[in-house]
């Protein structure tokens, strides 16, 4: 493999596939940026012929493996990138970091905690925690959210934790049509600008939250856990009957926020930043009165 593979940065004249090593150039390339990249700095940037960077492009866009602006002619990763990107943590490799993670959270809540990722514009649950018995009540019953589920990520708070951290390319390519943006319960988000609007909101604030969104009569809250680049790449959630929550919201945050700070540290190697303290006032707010998923 590495007499193919080039190292990002450098000429890849020497590899047996020229274009191939130049377009894992450039998906390592916009990895490591924050935001869009024009294709003339990539070209630049790779030591790349413009033609050819152009050329390569084009067919990583039409594969999904990087999104196209053209507002701001450029170009930033795609979906097919994020879902091959988190393929590694979607198994065994998460799965067992996050699992006494949750194991604790259960317990310290009384309820039901959720590990999920995100699979294009669904939320897919991985693991699934239930707190000692005797703990849970009837609850669980209720909840539609088992391993392998998939639900619309936009109405869940497992889901819209990680969206929340999302660039709005990204967002645009996974919701490129009103009708992508679904609702169960009548409630939720109908346009692309009102979801945008609301994850900053969510991101800004550390958390996300949902109610009944997803199930008619109960409320999700979620937080997300990062790579080493400080990328979203799971979220841990839990679900409560609405009228009947078992914590105060502030403690059952900070709860979940530990746990994924833990879950961070071990699959990036190192603590995440602090989080903000401060809950900011939102422009507009979906959630609200309206089967049960974290």
């Amino acid at each position: 493999m590495s007499e193919c593979a080039s190292t990002p940065g450098t000429s890849s004249s020497s590899s047996a596939s020229p274009a191939v090593g130049r377009a894992l150039d450039m998906l390592v390339y916009l990895a490591g940026r924050p935001g869009l990249v024009q294709a003339a700095t990539l070209a630049r940037d790779l030591g790349i012929p413009r033609s050819s960077a152009y050329h390569i492009l084009t067919v990583l866009a039409d594969r999904g493996f990087v999104t196209h602006v053209p507002a701001e002619r450029a170009y930033g990763l795609g979906v097919t990138s994020f879902e091959v990107g988190s393929a590694y943590l979607r198994h065994e490799p998460l799965e067992r970091l996050a699992q006494p993670i949750l194991r604790t959270l259960a317990s310290r809540l009384g309820q039901t905690v959720h590990l999920g990722i995100l699979h294009g514009a669904e939320t897919v649950y991985l693991l699934k925690e239930r707190p000692p018995a005797g703990r849970a009540g009837d609850i669980d019953i209720a909840l539609v959210t088992d391993i392998g589920v998939r639900l619309p990520a936009h109405l869940t708070a497992n889901g819209r934790a990680i969206l929340a951290h999302t660039s709005e390319a990204q967002l645009r390519a996974l919701f490129p049509r009103p009708g992508d943006l679904t609702t169960r319960t009548g409630k939720g988000p109908r346009t692309l600008p009102g979801l945008i609007g609301e994850l900053a909101w969510e991101r800004e604030r550390g958390w996300s939250q949902e109610v009944e969104l997803v199930t008619q009569g109960f409320c999700s809250m979620g937080v997300a856990a990062f790579d080493h680049n400080g990328r979203p790449v799971a979220a841990i959630s839990s679900t409560w009957r609405r009228h009947h929550c078992r914590h105060d919201t502030d403690e059952m945050r900070d709860i979940l926020r530990q746990g994924a700070a833990r879950l961070t540290a071990a699959v990036s190697g190192h603590a995440p930043p602090p989080p903000t303290t401060t809950t900011p006032t939102p422009t507009r707010t979906t959630t609200g009165p309206g089967e049960a998923a974290a």
